[in-house]
């Protein structure tokens, strides 16, 4: 019996690296929520104070931008994130950190609705509750299945390449259908581009770890730098059209959805998962996005 119990044991024991990611990317959760909610109040005050209709903020809007107060604290809360974010993914796998981020959207929601002194109704509060619960369940059992991968040449290159087809596809459709977009657009945008930084920024800290810093190394640096400024300008977007536990919602479940995807198609981090684990991933990620487009359909602050 004693036998069966350590093998058992040996099987669901977290790694101890991975004990020390989960609570940094879980501090980086809380900044990203302060983070929102003083972002989508500048932004707000930037557009209250201007009449210009774009289609998306216009330069003259960004520039603006920095002379509010909340946006600037709340871009410095974000950075805040960001930092232990890529903290907590040199200790841990991106499958199980990245999908932590969904403990912002209850903070966000809660911050949101006292400010806004807005009461979130029932079929709100399911939604939250489905994306919070989806995504809780994926970094269960990815947090006792999931394992760290050296990430080659060849999955790099792949990464850029799909990264490079995304970016292309995101600007021809902003530049056609910019005055149709809604909040849900640019908060699917902006979970998509985040996924891949996130990508990137652990396939980064993997080769300096390594001492594998080269020129394919740049060109990922470059690619993270893109995504980012790009999904940066998706986000802002979504705050003028959305409100922030949404823009958080979408982020914190469509981000992790496509890190982890990549993750296990292109970086195996889940090859030695069980078939029953690549089910539950299955579930858990289609009730965390159903949830998301719930909220967007029924938030009381959601734009028709």
């Amino acid at each position: 019996m004693t036998p069966d119990l350590t093998d058992l044991a040996g099987e669901i024991a977290i790694d101890p690296r991975q004990a020390i990611g989960i609570p940094l990317a879980l501090i980086g959760a809380v900044f990203l929520s302060l983070g929102a909610q003083f972002q989508h109040r500048g932004v707000t005050k930037v557009e209250a104070s201007t009449v210009e209709v774009t289609g998306g903020l216009s330069t003259r809007q960004l520039v603006l931008l920095l002379s509010r107060p909340s946006w600037v604290f709340g871009t410095l809360m974000l950075g805040m994130a960001i930092a232990f974010q890529l903290t907590s993914l040199a200790f841990a796998p991106l499958i199980v950190v990245q999908p932590l981020g969904a403990v912002a959207l209850v903070i966000t929601a809660i911050l949101n609705a006292r400010v806004s002194r807005l009461k979130l109704n029932r079929a709100s509060i399911i939604a939250i509750a489905m994306c919070v619960g989806g995504v809780g369940l994926f970094v269960t059992v990815a947090a006792f299945t999931a394992v760290d991968k050296p990430v080659t040449d060849a999955n790099l290159i792949t990464i850029l390449i799909v990264l490079a087809v995304v970016l292309c596809a995101f600007a021809a459709a902003f530049a056609m259908l910019r005055t149709r977009f809604q909040a849900i657009f640019y908060i699917i945008g902006a979970g998509v581009l985040y996924g891949f930084v996130a990508t990137l920024a652990k396939v980064i800290i993997n080769r300096i770890q390594n001492g594998n810093f080269e020129w394919l190394t740049l060109v990922c640096v470059a690619g993270l730098l893109l995504a980012a400024g790009a999904g940066a300008y998706f986000v802002q977007n979504a705050y003028s059209s959305g409100p922030p536990d949404l823009v958080i919602a979408g982020l914190t479940v469509i981000d992790p959805m496509i890190a982890v995807g990549i993750g296990i198609i292109v970086l195996g981090e889940a090859s030695q998962a069980p078939a029953w684990a690549g089910v539950l991933f299955a579930l858990a990620g289609a009730v965390a996005i159903w949830g998301v487009f719930r909220l967007a359909k029924y938030h009381p602050q959601s734009a028709s």
